[in-house]
């Protein structure tokens, strides 16, 4: 059930109108949009908090990395420097975020800025050097920054938070009022359960606001095996591998830990879950309470397990007890699309940058 605060409604109304006015700004070119000579595929949402996106851009990179020169471009939220910079896999979440550290660790071959101005962004990395030069840019959490035009817009809503059940900011998490999905060409419903049956699909898909021109997905999690954060420190373990009498502590600081901790929970006996707020930075307050609680933890197996996001946050913290290297694991994150539609969804993206392509070329020749 969401919860909504509806004495916040005039001021979700307040909200609302600025938003409104802002977008029909940009609808008559009275604020400057650009659109650039590669294909550039925004992912993001409508709603605050996680629905998912950084293993949607793992996914498209994955997709993209063995037929093309693949860029990904993120605000880098909450990190401590500014300007355009680009990653590299020494880079630390303070440098450039914590969901850009996390790709980069995972895929150090791919070539990562951060830039809170996404015009500039795309224009620096298009100033690069040809051999670098990238020739697709994946536009992490862009959809709200309207100053770019992208080629394909993908937004995605959470299964257990759908935007159509929602209401606008402050009363609720929307960002931006519904009809403004009309600029999206591709949805997608992620986090879906995995029991869901035919006839689930075909009620999200009459409720689902959609506009004649989207196509809509559905995707869910897949969780891999528990990875050390530090490989030289442990070996790599199933779920299954949890021993019965094993201590386990959960810890996260993301918008949404709920599947987090119920997939471990659902093969751990003796599991203890903390949640921190979304990019908590880890900081004396937070290993304090950590450390207390492992330390009553009776077991002499006992492990902590993280996410991705908040691994890329204590690789390099100097707070981390050494102590813990051994015992410090990871949950790796993947989607997988619901009904065998994966190979739709891969066509449609391939179709449209080549596509795309072939329209940028076109123009060059006329």
């Amino acid at each position: 059930m969401i919860k909504f605060n509806s004495s916040l409604s005039p001021f979700a109304f307040l909200y609302g109108l600025a938003v409104w006015i802002r977008n029909r700004l940009f609808d008559r070119k009275l604020l400057p949009a650009e659109r650039f000579p590669v294909p550039v595929i925004c992912v993001g949402n409508i709603a605050a908090g996680g629905t998912g996106k950084t293993p949607h851009i793992e996914y498209l990179v994955r997709l993209l990395q063995p037929r093309c020169k693949v860029a990904v471009l993120s605000r880098g939220y909450k990190r401590k420097t500014s300007g355009f910079l680009l990653a590299d896999f020494k880079s630390s979440s303070e440098a450039i975020g914590d969901e850009p550290a996390q790709l980069i660790r995972k895929f150090p071959n791919l070539l990562l800025a951060v830039d809170a101005d996404r015009r500039r962004g795309i224009r620096n990395l298009l100033a690069l050097p040809e051999a670098q030069r990238p020739e697709v840019i994946l536009l992490d959490d862009g959809f709200q920054h309207r100053y770019v035009t992208p080629s394909l817009s993908v937004i995605l809503t959470d299964y257990s938070r759908r935007y159509c059940h929602d209401r606008l900011l402050p009363v609720g998490r929307l960002r931006e009022p519904t009809f403004e999905l009309r600029r999206a060409d591709i949805v997608i419903v992620t986090k879906c359960p995995p029991a869901l049956q035919p006839i689930d699909f075909r009620i999200l898909e009459t409720e689902a606001i959609f506009f004649a021109h989207q196509q809509l997905f559905f995707t869910e999690i897949a969780y891999g095996n528990l990875h050390p954060v530090f490989p030289q420190a442990a070996p790599s373990r199933t779920l299954e591998q949890i021993k019965p009498d094993e201590d386990l502590l959960l810890f996260s600081a993301i918008a949404a830990p709920r599947p987090f901790t119920e997939k471990i929970t659902g093969h751990a006996r003796k599991a203890v879950c903390v949640s921190f707020p979304d990019h908590s930075p880890f900081g004396k307050q937070e290993f304090h309470k950590l450390k207390t609680l492992f330390d009553s933890m009776p077991s002499p197996s006992k492990l902590l397990v993280t996410t991705e996001k908040d691994a890329a946050r204590l690789i390099n913290n100097p707070r981390l007890p050494k102590e813990w290297k051994s015992r410090l694991y990871v949950l790796p994150v993947t989607v997988r699309f619901c009904r065998e539609s994966q190979p739709a969804f891969d066509s449609l993206i391939l179709k449209h940058i080549e596509t795309y392509r072939q329209t940028i070329t076109q123009h060059k020749q006329s």
